[in-house]
């Protein structure tokens, strides 16, 4: 990057910004009768709801759907988007105006019924994680792949304006060598009792595969590998704390060796009544964190950068990955999805972690 004042380089990221900004009103003025008919597949992810708004925002979906195998979760979900009640999934994969599916299972449920609308040639957004294990994520992942299948799932913090900028200094080298990541994200779900009653089986990691170390580590896991590739070994340190789930883990500390050779923790839970440190990325030329949602970002390679002051004039963010699946569906080329082959490695990592929690040991990661 040639020299400019901070002003300029401030100026430089709102002009890609106001470029950006354009997108969604395009897209919103090209959208207005239904191009995707849409099933939801399973309602019992706790963030069902969201997706159930989201859509009800969109004129060019029109949801036709809905199944469950618990028929009043069903039921409720359905009136709310005035969809029809199917009493097995087979009708879903078997009707061919249904173009695209969201589903929103329990996790252990997840291998039987995308492996179907695999077979079936829908395209899916599935509620993260992909799957219980490394294994059947990836064999789930080969099955969307080989039917050239549209497909992404939750990983909403790729849309963080501070994470694409992040992700395009590493590109550039503006970090120089990058030595350490450091990922958190924490919440007081456990302490509020967000999963106490509807949404039980997300604290019960015989259905959900995961507690909350893998809940929401997922979610910076994937930040980390989007920015900086593939982990070869893991290794973690995930306990309860409450008791108020039984066994199920209510926090844990992620060690991780990337191919690059770059050192990374992460830390997540559901016991933490603040977390204000949220990314670290530490290089011989350039150092950024994000600390209560504020940039500060500082590279030799980039004058005017200055690390005592946050960034605030980021491009605008894209929109959820919810809406990029359907506009994909709906005909919108080059949406930024996540690939079925990344959800899997995300899994493949995370099980490494909580094997290395239970045997004290590293843990070599599952690949494809």
């Amino acid at each position: 990057m040639s020299t400019v004042t901070r002003r300029e380089f401030l100026r430089s990221t709102a002009a890609v910004g106001a470029l950006a900004a354009t997108v969604p009103t395009v897209l919103a003025q090209a959208t207005d009768k239904p191009k995707v008919t849409l099933a939801f597949v399973g309602v019992g992810h706790i963030h069902t709801p969201g997706f159930i708004d989201l859509v009800k925002t969109r004129p060019d979906v029109r949801v036709k759907s809905v199944w469950d195998h618990q028929p009043d979760r069903a039921d409720k979900r359905a009136k709310q988007m005035g969809a029809a009640v199917v009493q097995q999934a087979s009708a879903v994969w078997s009707d061919p105006e249904i173009n695209a599916v969201i589903i929103c299972s329990e996790t252990n449920r997840h291998l039987e019924l995308v492996l179907a609308g695999a077979a079936a040639g829908k395209n899916m957004f599935i509620e993260k994680p992909l799957g219980i294990t490394g294994k059947e994520s990836f064999e789930m992942a080969k099955a969307i792949e080989s039917k050239n299948l549209l497909f992404t799932t939750g990983y909403f913090m790729r849309t963080d304006a501070k994470h694409i900028f992040l992700k395009g200094e590493i590109a550039k080298g503006n970090f120089g060598k990058i030595t350490r990541v450091r990922g958190s994200n924490c919440h007081s779900g456990s302490l509020g009792g967000w999963f106490d009653t509807e949404w039980r089986w997300m604290a019960d990691p015989k259905i959900s595969g995961v507690g909350a170390f893998g809940d929401l580590g997922t979610h910076k896991l994937d930040i980390l590998m989007w920015m900086l590739g593939p982990i070869d070994e893991a290794t973690a340190e995930i306990r309860s704390v409450t008791g108020r789930y039984g066994d199920c883990d209510e926090t844990g500390e992620g060690l991780m060796r990337f191919s690059t050779g770059v050192i990374g923790t992460l830390a997540a839970g559901w016991v933490d009544i603040e977390d204000p440190v949220q990314l670290l990325i530490s290089g011989t030329e350039g150092h950024a964190v994000i600390h209560d949602n504020h940039l500060y970002y500082r590279s030799k390679k980039v004058p005017g950068s200055d690390s005592k002051e946050p960034l605030t004039q980021l491009p605008p963010p894209p929109r959820a990955p919810l809406h990029q699946f359907l506009d994909a569906v709906g005909g919108v080329p080059d949406m930024p999805l996540v690939k079925p082959s990344e959800a899997a490695a995300r899994v493949a990592v995370m099980e490494a972690m909580y094997q290395g929690s239970r045997d004290r040991r590293w843990v070599k990661v599952q690949g494809a």
